[in-house]
C-alpha cells in the first residue's frame, strides 16, 4: 500500500489517494477506483472498506490495483467540486499509470451511496463534455470501462429528501439550495442526465429497505440504461439497509466479480 498520494499538486488533505497493490506481481494491473460515501459531507477514503473487506480481498487476489480517493466535502465546497476532484484523481492515475503498473485502458469505478452517485456521474458523463466537471475546464483523457454502483442516487428530482428545507440537508448542502431552487444544477448533477448508448456497463446493488436512498433510484438507472442498450445488472438485496455487511456476501461478490472480469480481463 502507498498512502496519501497527492493527486492535485497541492497540499489539501482531501486531494490525496491511497493505492493497494495485488499480491501477485505482473507487468500491469487493471485499476479499480474506490469512491467513498458519506452524504457528500463526511467520511474519507477509508470509508465503506470495513464492511466490504472480503470484496476488497477478492479484488486484490484477482490481480486488480485498488485506488481509494478523497474528495472535498460539500460543507467546504459545493457541487461540482466533488466531481471535479474525482475526475482529477482518476486522470492522475491514468497519467501516472506506468509508475504504479496500471493498465490505463482498464479502469473500473466503484462507489457507495454518495460515492455511488459520483462513480455513476463520472462514468456516464465521461463521453460528454461538461466543462464544469473538470478542473480548469480541461477534459481528462481516461475512459471508464465499467461502473460498480452501490445504492448511489441517480436522479435528484426524485431522490428522497430533495424537498427538505433544513439547511443541513445533504442535498441542500451539495447543491447550495433545494432541488426546487436549483433545478438546472440538480439536473446537471443527476447521473441519468448523461445516459446514452456509448456508456460503460453498470453493476448496480441496492438495499430493499434503504431509508436514505430510495430503491427507485437504482431501478430507474437500470431501466434507463436498458433503454439505451447499455449492459447492466441490478441486484436488490432483500431486507438490506443503506449499507453494511449484507452487501459483502459470497453471492453478491461472485456476481460482481463475474461482471467485472467480463469487461476488465
Amino acid at each position: 500500500m502507498e498512502a496519501d498520494i497527492p493527486y492535485a499538486f497541492d497540499t489539501l488533505k482531501k486531494h490525496t489517494l491511497d493505492i493497494y497493490m495485488p499480491p501477485v506481481k505482473t507487468l500491469s494491473y487493471p485499476l479499480i477506483v474506490w469512491i467513498h460515501g458519506g452524504a457528500w459531507m463526511s467520511n474519507d477514503k477509508h470509508a465503506d472498506m470495513g464492511y466490504m473487506a472480503n470484496t476488497i480481498k477478492a479484488f486484490l487476489n484477482a490481480g486488480y490495483v485498488l485506488a481509494s480517493i478523497d474528495y472535498r466535502h460539500s460543507t467546504t465546497a459545493p457541487f461540482p467540486a466533488q466531481i471535479q476532484d474525482c475526475n482529477r484523481a482518476i486522470e492522475y492515475l491514468y497519467q501516472n499509470a506506468a509508475q504504479y503498473n496500471i493498465d490505463e485502458s482498464k479502469i473500473a469505478l466503484i462507489g457507495f451511496s454518495a460515492g455511488g452517485h459520483l462513480a455513476s456521474l463520472v462514468g456516464l458523463s465521461n463521453n460528454n463534455f461538461e466543462k464544469s466537471f473538470y478542473y480548469n475546464g480541461k477534459k481528462p483523457q481516461f475512459k471508464v470501462t465499467v461502473v460498480l454502483d452501490f445504492y448511489g442516487p441517480s436522479d435528484f428530482s426524485t431522490l428522497k429528501g430533495n424537498d427538505s428545507t433544513d439547511p443541513r440537508n445533504p442535498i441542500t448542502l451539495l447543491l447550495g439550495g433545494t432541488v426546487a431552487q436549483k433545478t438546472e444544477l440538480a439536473k446537471k448533477a443527476s447521473p441519468i442526465t448523461y445516459i446514452d448508448k456509448k456508456d460503460p456497463p453498470f453493476f448496480i446493488v441496492q438495499g430493499e429497505k434503504d431509508q436514505s436512498v430510495n430503491p427507485d433510484q437504482s431501478i430507474l438507472l437500470s431501466n434507463l440504461l436498458k433503454n439505451a442498450k447499455v449492459d447492466n445488472e441490478l441486484i436488490i438485496v432483500p431486507g438490506a439497509p443503506h449499507y453494511g455487511v449484507m452487501f459483502d456476501t459470497e453471492q453478491i461478490r461472485g456476481d460482481l466479480m463475474a461482471f467485472l472480469n467480463k469487461y476488465m480481463k
